[in-house]
């Protein structure tokens, strides 16, 4: 298969290649969606598309008012926020928790079926150092297996009878400062895991093994090493010709650290990449450059992870616009066609809409109040317009900028659903003031992000954020544009949608119900801080909803929740 590459230095265009031939292959070998049509939730996203909607509507905006606690179990092991989406199948549910904690439940009562423990010191005993929390987002299924990241870089393939461990592989270089937070994705016969730690300088790739010997069958790289060492592909030799400096010191960053999605008709994995190390691009790439592959989705072959196409939403990132956050894949009309499409609403600020087999840019539009390091993205071009002040490296001037590092989204999963035609994204605006630091020397082991904030009172006035804090959006991803919003108080968590016109939301220390339709809160109960992300599924006929939260500090232990209407009435559909 010959492919394109198109530099981000010889002309500003969008990135992208087409390959006619991959469609002859779209139903060739293709194994059902093991979420589609079910009660169950089988896979991070449910389906393979990730869009987080189930069709069970037994549960509706009619007897939602009587939901009630069905059963909780407290898990033992606290030290990080919840942000874990649980798998149900065959009756049995499957989690994480903090430092990479993982459960198998009766989804029917709660009892406990069993636990593994990695025994993972924190950093203050000689653990891993993880960036932002000892967390973990979930695991994968498949077949009599179950597979986990764990934050010291391994990759465990469970038995999901017992919990004892069939196979297990070192993915990072050992003692290094990578870590796994993330869940793995199945792919047919391969399982398919990223990494973090671009903060401490490291160097981001996914690899793939085999879901049975967990042999590793590919690894593919985000970013370009160091040329004399040859490069791995002509991905790479076509990425590091935008970049400048000895960049491969401090690893480069790219990090894969949660986005991921599958399209089994195609036999695509799409990446989301994350953040430059350092942030600064003046002490990462001095003279410029757009740095390939960060922030950007990456298509690739999942037989072999070859490249296929890629777009960049943060060229040059100077910001920690990572584009790490959730993927989702749509079909949807637009403009009076149908369109395969793949979405993502990065911390960047804006909304993206893109071919997901041609990597062609279809539409982009901010969804944040708040975003004054860029005014629009040119579709002709493909390029964030960007402010006059935002590049604070370049011009040797510190800025306050929206969003800021945490972003106008993280790592909290929106939801689809087709009924509405709407996606439900959970939303925040932040500022931050961007300085570049005097110097940077590289050091292994600690932050080398080349920025510093300086003095307070020599910095000016932060400005007023013109948008709540945090709110949850109702976007119309056809048309690219906000239907309606709901503000928050507290942290988000993520978002479940239904068949029965309901949107289910983690939000400060509550689990929220609104109608899918107008945002009109119908039920909420209190669950404690740091929400997770719901689920629902349905067993003997009945549905619940089920979602981790607490932090598990000040003796209140981190729970799972789940909840159900006592006397059940109504059909499930998809059951």
């Amino acid at each position: 298969m010959n492919l394109k590459f198109v530099s981000a230095c010889s002309r500003p265009s969008l990135h992208f290649v087409i390959y006619p031939l991959m469609v002859l292959a779209f139903w060739v070998c293709s194994t059902p969606d093991p979420a589609a049509g079910q009660g169950e939730w089988a896979t991070h996203g449910r389906d393979f598309a990730e869009t987080r909607y189930s069709p069970l509507n037994q549960i509706d905006t009619e007897n939602v008012g009587r939901l009630e606690i069905a059963w909780t179990w407290d898990i033992p092991k606290a030290g990080a926020r919840l942000e874990t989406t649980p798998l149900v199948s065959d009756g049995i549910m499957y989690g994480t928790g903090p430092m990479s904690f993982v459960f198998a439940l009766d989804a029917r009562t709660g009892e406990e079926k069993w636990h593994w423990d990695p025994a993972i010191p924190d950093a203050q005993h000689g653990g891993p150092r993880a960036c932002c929390g000892n967390v973990n987002r979930g695991v994968a299924l498949h077949t009599d297996k179950i597979f986990v990241g764990l934050l010291d870089g391994r990759l465990v393939a469970l038995n999901r009878e017992s919990g004892k461990i069939e196979w297990t592989v070192q993915t990072t270089p050992a003692g290094s400062d990578y870590t796994i937070t993330g869940a793995p994705r199945v792919a047919r016969d391969k399982v398919i895991i990223g990494n973090g730690g671009a903060e401490y300088g490291v160097r981001g790739y996914v690899t793939a093994y085999d879901v049975e010997t967990g042999e590793q069958v590919w690894r593919t790289h985000t970013v370009p090493g160091n040329p004399a060492d040859g490069f791995e592909s002509e991905a790479m030799r076509v990425a590091a010709d935008t970049w400048s400096g000895d960049w491969w010191v401090a690893g480069g960053g790219g990090t894969v650290w949660d986005a991921m999605v599958y399209d089994d008709s195609a036999n695509l994995v799409y990446l989301g990449t994350g953040n430059g190390a350092p942030w600064n691009r003046e002490y990462r790439s001095p003279g410029g450059g757009d740095n390939l592959y960060l922030s950007s989705i990456v298509a690739l072959n999942a037989d072999n992870g070859e490249y296929v196409w890629h777009y960049q939403t943060t060229p040059g990132d100077d910001w920690d616009y990572t584009a790490t956050q959730p993927l989702m894949l749509l079909d949807l009309a637009i403009g009076g066609e149908d369109r395969k499409v793949i979405v993502q609403a990065p911390k960047n600020g804006f909304f993206y809409v893109v071919d997901r087999i041609s990597g062609e840019l279809i539409s982009a539009e901010a969804f944040a109040d708040d975003l004054t390091w860029a005014t629009h993205v040119d579709l002709d071009t493909g390029r964030p317009v960007e402010t006059p002040e935002a590049r604070y490296g370049m011009n040797r001037k510190g800025a306050w900028l929206s969003p800021g590092p945490t972003g106008a989204h993280n790592w909290r999963p929106m939801s689809w659903n087709p009924l509405t035609g709407l996606v439900y994204l959970p939303a925040q605006n932040n500022t931050y003031y961007y300085q570049m630091a005097e110097q940077l020397e590289y050091t292994p082991g600690r932050w080398n992000t080349g920025t510093g904030r300086g003095r307070s009172e020599q910095r000016p006035e932060r400005p007023q954020l013109t948008g709540p804090s945090s709110l949850l959006l109702a976007w119309d991803p056809a048309a690219n544009r906000e239907t309606w919003r709901v503000p928050s108080i507290g942290g988000n968590g993520g978002t479940l949608s239904t068949g029965g016109n309901l949107m289910f939301w983690g939000t400060g220390s509550r689990l929220v119900a609104l109608d899918a339709r107008n945002g009109e809160e119908v039920w909420s109960s209190e669950v404690g801080r740091g929400t997770a992300t719901p689920i629902t599924y349905s067993i003997d006929g009945r549905q619940y909803i089920t979602i981790a939260a607490g932090l598990g500090l000040q003796n209140l232990p981190p729970r799972v929740w789940t909840f159900s209407v006592e006397e059940s009435t109504g059909s499930l559909s998809g059951n």
